[in-house]
């Protein structure tokens, strides 16, 4: 898989030992001898009052239909992990040209670059 994929993958939690099958975004390909990479959150569970760093993904538009996420989900840029490659289970889809512009400007602007 490649970056501004979204995947299937084994999330760790952030507050419990474990990990969580859910859909991710790649925000780098593979990195390093044992491959692994950067990804974000998805959830489809959207908060009521949206972070700065938060994008929502509605598959019902046009400009999400490529997720091919079930129902509208919420992109969380300030839950990032780093997993190892072969915890992505499946390739889902991919974000639309303007959606991948949004996840850079908001990335820079946490990460203050």
């Amino acid at each position: 898989m490649r970056r501004d994929e979204i995947g299937l993958a084994s999330f760790p939690f952030g507050d419990a030992p474990g990990m969580k099958l859910r859909p991710v975004l790649l925000l780098t390909g593979n990195l390093g001898g044992v491959p692994e990479v950067l990804v974000a959150y998805i959830s489809s569970v959207v908060p009521s009052t949206l972070l700065p760093t938060d994008i929502v993904l509605d598959p019902s538009k046009s400009e999400h239909a490529a997720t091919n996420l079930k129902t509208t989900s919420v992109l969380r840029l300030h839950k990032l992990a780093t997993i190892h490659a072969r915890n992505i289970v499946r390739r889902m889809g991919t974000l639309s040209p303007a959606a991948r512009h949004e996840v850079e400007a908001k990335l820079r602007n946490l990460l203050g670059l």
